[in-house]
């Protein structure tokens, strides 16, 4: 651990008090999550399934491909027994601490929610809620796990349930993203975590910092690197959990 890097970040930390934490896929993989794009992550496993990630969770597969959607759904992207990790309850004190003042996450879990996490700004939405493309009655994960890995059906209307996630080629939710851009614009100190920034417009939103500090804590680099006031290449739960 850079003890150097830890000590800065925990000063910068106790001097700030508008904190925006920004966080993808590898906030969650000390929970047993898999990520997306690093070597052991998603796009890199070899599977059974047909398609490529990027095919199997559009909008146009899931449409054209109900069954085959679910069952990679479920197989790949709900993992009803993780549990929060070092990071999100980090977070989560944070914010009880009166210094987060918003999480903005890439991620479907749930998890910063589980740890006691309130101001949580979800870009593409939560596995946990569910909704009938019908009639719009809403379920909870416990109804879709109840089926899986079969196409969950409303029991109101009989209409397809879907989770309420952004797929590819599905905008992201403009409310949120407005949220996020403003809870940004007036951090002093942004730290972002546990993500490639690769996606966009979501990797866009560092672009909008323009306070005093920019932390950036992920294994692998970033085209972000270089503009960082800090990087540490630390898991994300051990920097937090020892930091906070």
């Amino acid at each position: 651990m850079q003890s150097t890097g830890l000590t800065t970040l925990k000063q910068w930390i106790m001097e700030s008090d508008n904190l925006v934490f920004f966080g993808g896929a590898g906030v969650s993989t000390e929970s047993n999550i898999p990520d997306f794009r690093s070597p052991n992550g998603l796009y890199n496993q070899i599977h059974a399934y047909p398609y490529p990630p990027e095919i199997m969770l559009s909008a146009g597969f899931f449409y054209a491909h109900p069954a085959d959607f679910f069952r990679y759904h479920f197989d790949k992207l709900v993992y009803a027994d993780a549990q929060p990790n070092a990071a999100h309850y980090a977070l989560a004190r944070l914010e009880a601490a009166g210094k987060l003042k918003a999480i903005i996450t890439q991620n479907v879990d749930g998890l910063h929610q589980m740890a006691g996490s309130r101001r949580v700004l979800e870009l593409h939405g939560s596995a946990q809620r569910n909704y009938c493309l019908n009639c719009g009655a809403k379920y909870d994960l416990a109804f879709m796990l109840s089926v899986a890995p079969d196409i969950p059906y409303c029991l109101d209307c009989g209409g397809i349930v879907r989770p309420d996630v952004v797929l590819y080629e599905e905008a992201l939710p403009s409310n949120i993203m407005l949220a996020a851009e403003k809870a940004v614009r007036s951090a002093d100190t942004m730290i972002v975590g546990g993500t490639s920034l690769v996606v966009y417009p979501a990797a866009g939103l560092v672009d909008l910092f323009n306070g005093r500090y920019l932390v950036l804590i992920n294994k692998q680099a970033t085209e972000y690197d270089s503009r960082a006031d800090l990087v540490l290449r630390e898991p994300i739960g051990q920097v937090l959990g020892e930091v906070v």
